[in-house]
């Protein structure tokens, strides 16, 4: 579903990817983890070509994004993203916000965005707020708002860039919740967090990256989480800051 091939990216004269390789298959769920700095973001926001690089192949689903014929803006809608901080248009309904891309990128009549956008409301619980503007929910009902939105599109794949880091600790569960359920069944994943104890429920795969953009591991979380003993010391150095408590 997606290949990222000896992917390297710079800022300026600062290396923040280094050669970096993923192959990740239809239903992988792979968490990526690391320090602050490492370049997670980074790597995930390639995919969908919201940041740029210079060196190295990214393939979705068979499309080259480096190849300069391809549409990035066709490629970008069966790719969904979700962001730290929600990224609703603080204007319109939530109803609307969930129709609006549906419209405009996919061609769909209003009707037929309006339907499929409450059909992923009722996918996260939130039907009965549809008429209801992005400030006046919760931020935990808002980032369930940003993965109906998602879910709208049909995505072949999620993106998913800490989706609870900008949350209150309460909001946490019922956000990580609908991303259990789309593991469950069986959407392609890939998600940027923290949440080490979701990790461990969720991802079939664990990515760690250090700063510079290395990544160090790419494994099971079985081998993750249970052999710590064969990880890179740099990881176990991670999981035991990440753990003592």
């Amino acid at each position: 579903m997606i290949e990222i091939k000896n992917l390297s990216k710079w800022y300026g004269p600062t290396q923040v990817l280094n050669n970096s390789s993923v192959t990740i298959n239809k239903g992988d769920v792979v968490v990526v983890c690391g320090p602050s700095g490492s370049g997670k973001s980074t790597l995930i926001k390639t995919v969908n070509a919201l940041e740029s690089f210079q060196k190295g192949e990214i393939f979705v689903d068979g499309i080259g994004l480096h190849h300069p014929k391809t549409n990035l803006s066709k490629l970008r809608s069966r790719v969904g993203m979700v962001f730290q901080h929600f990224e609703l248009f603080p204007h319109l309904s939530v109803a609307e916000n969930l129709t609006i891309a549906q419209v405009k990128v996919l061609g769909r009549n209003q009707q037929d965005a309006l339907v499929r956008g409450l059909k992923m409301l009722d996918r996260v619980g939130l039907r009965a707020h549809k008429d209801k503007f992005p400030g006046q929910l919760s931020g935990g009902q808002q980032q369930r708002v940003a993965i109906a939105r998602a879910l709208s599109m049909d995505p072949i794949v999620m993106l998913f860039d800490e989706p609870t880091s900008a949350l209150d600790p309460e909001m946490v569960g019922e956000v990580l919740d609908v991303i259990v359920t789309l593991a469950k069944e069986g959407m392609t994943m890939m998600v940027v967090t923290h949440e080490m104890g979701f990790a461990r429920e969720v991802a079939n795969r664990v990515i760690f990256i250090d700063v510079g953009g290395c990544i160090l591991e790419d494994c099971s979380k079985e081998e993750f989480f249970g052999n710590t003993e064969d990880r890179h010391p740099r990881v176990k150095e991670f999981l035991k800051k990440t753990f003592k408590h």
